[in-house]
């Protein structure tokens, strides 16, 4: 089988903190899964490298767009290879084989005459700027909620609205009332395939996380308005097409066509159709749920207009959000915690195994540093490491570094099964954390097996046992190795590589007498006073002082 897997792809105007990694593991999960059953696998994302929020950082540091894009591409592509995320292309929206790629797509879109119209439109224009003002520079409250924003969706209710409907909007530059001046722009008439839309989310929507079913029917029936294609900016792609030389397609035209032409980049398009235009491939979208109608509704209402028959989503995989020490993530106000920072003090696999476990796949959730390393020290360190760790030195001790000769229990045997299917069944389901908890659920039962069958009694009482029971500590540990390794697959290697396994999504069984080294410590404990170290750098500790 062919399976896509597009993770959403992140503004390149600021540092990746743990909210993004914690929207976008899972599809480094479901990746390495599909792989180890031997799946056809193609998983792709990049860097947003267009928009607004580009131009203005630029603005911000004095620094061209470009400069600031790249600036940020290399940090991104740093912080995902330090975190294992196994991209097979991981791109950029400056990119000339994404440039080139969406381009072709706009000039075939343009000929749908029926769902490509061009309008007169009135748009935000700033006359001390002397200029049309793309989303991100118009300020003003949501006509759906009254609440502030800015752009083009509303982060405080989500909907999805036009920048000049804003009240009381203002210019974002000089803070200035802005006017509405009358220009030409295509528009996406998204209504001509609303019963397409509709027909999807009846036929896939029990494979969408339930934000994204009751967003996008929100959406559908408050009624599918026309989406400008294009914009009057200077930063972005040219718009193929005549009499639009000095415009630029809407990032939200482009950036979205992202998956599309990094599955091209991949190999140079030799499996392209496979994956986009193959009735029994299947798709993996995985991003935050302000990002949800961007998936649902504008990347298939976009493949439906183009008219080549590209395969719509199948799987939309879309987080809450995660707030830190109680507090909402802001990256204007530094009160975040990056992603770089994170790797050079942690393991990936602990960073890893928090976000997983304690993801926001149906609630919002918490990051905290006390959480954090209570589940390192606790979970990782305490379960699974102790684990493996006295199950492997008992055996370099005690029986000359050799795994002992004995056969499988027939109720391991029966749950290490059992695990391979429940576990598959979740992860194909996008139930990351209910995977890991089940596993770890199972860690606690293995170290319980250990602590009954007593092997420091039995290696001089009845040898035979603790045999047994050592050899059947080496199966679990071999096949949770394989179960671990597309949620902590630093850890999971080295387990793997100990008995010289492959991490194949099948039951793995180490013959007796099969050589090992004494392993090494898989995870170190964190000291709790870290706790406080990072709180002061998030500035908790001052606030609380200042109260």
């Amino acid at each position: 089988m062919h399976v896509l897997i597009g993770g959403a792809w992140v503004y390149a105007n600021g540092s990746i903190h743990v909210g993004h990694v914690a929207a976008l593991i899972a599809g480094d999960v479901i990746a390495r899964y599909y792989r180890q059953k031997g799946d056809q696998v193609c998983y792709v994302s990049g860097s947003d490298c267009h928009g607004t929020p580009i131009t203005l950082k630029a603005k911000e540091e004095n620094k061209s767009p470009e400069d600031i894009a790249e600036y940020y591409h290399r940090e991104f592509v740093t912080c995902f290879n330090g975190l294992g995320f196994s991209y097979d292309h991981y791109g950029k929206t400056t990119s000339q084989n994404h440039k080139t790629f969406v381009s072709d797509f706009h000039k075939t879109l343009y000929k749908n005459k029926e769902a490509i119209i061009e309008k007169e439109v009135e748009q935000a224009y700033c006359e001390d700027c002397h200029k049309f003002l793309p989303d991100r520079y118009v300020e003003g409250k949501c006509p759906i909620c009254g609440e502030d924003t800015r752009g083009d969706q509303c982060d405080a209710c989500g909907s999805v609205i036009e920048p000049e409907s804003l009240q009381e909007a203002s210019c974002a530059i000089c803070g200035k009332r802005i006017s509405l001046k009358k220009t030409n722009h295509l528009y996406l008439k998204l209504s001509h395939d609303e019963q397409q839309l509709r027909e999807l989310v009846n036929k896939k929507g029990h494979y969408w996380r339930d934000n994204a079913v009751s967003f996008t029917n929100r959406y559908l029936n408050e009624g599918l308005r026309d989406r400008a294609l294009t914009r009057d900016i200077s930063w972005g792609i040219h718009v193929p097409r005549q009499g639009y030389e000095e415009k630029r397609i809407y990032i939200w035209a482009e950036n979205i066509l992202g998956y599309l032409s990094a599955t091209w980049a991949m190999d140079q398009g030799k499996t392209f159709e496979q994956y986009w235009k193959n009735d029994s491939a299947r798709h993996y979208y995985i991003h935050g749920k302000d990002n949800i109608p961007f998936h649902s509704i504008i990347l298939p209402g976009l493949l439906l207009a183009q008219g080549e028959a590209y395969h719509l989503p199948d799987y939309i995989i879309s987080s809450e959000y995660l707030t830190l020490e109680h507090r909402k993530i802001s990256t204007s106000k530094n009160y975040a915690v990056w992603v770089k920072d994170l790797l050079e003090r942690y393991d990936p696999d602990s960073i890893r195994y928090f976000l997983i476990t304690n993801a926001p796949e149906k609630r919002d959730t918490d990051f905290s540093f006390r959480e954090f390393i209570k589940r390192h020290n606790g979970e990782l360190l305490g379960a699974y490491g102790n684990f493996v760790h006295r199950s492997l030195v008992f055996i370099v001790k005690y029986f000359d570094a050799c795994v002992p000769r004995g056969e499988m229990d027939q109720q391991i045997n029966d749950d290490l099964k059992g695990l391979y299917n429940q576990v598959s069944a979740l992860i194909e389901n996008g139930c990351m954390k209910e995977s890991l908890d089940t596993l770890f659920s199972y860690i606690r039962k293995a170290n319980k097996y250990f602590d009954d069958k007593k092997p420091w009694e039995t290696r001089t009482l009845n040898v035979r046992a603790c045999q047994e029971t050592l050899y059947n500590c080496v199966q679990i540990i071999a096949n949770l190795a394989t179960l671990l390794q597309p949620f902590i697959p630093f850890s999971s290697d080295k387990v793997l590589s100990i008995f010289q396994l492959n991490s194949r999504w099948e039951m793995k069984t180490v013959e007796g007498g099969y050589p090992i080294e004494e392993p090494e410590i898989l995870f170190e404990r964190i000291d709790k006073k870290v706790i406080e170290q990072e709180n002061q750098r998030l500035g908790i500790k001052s606030q609380k002082s200042s109260s």
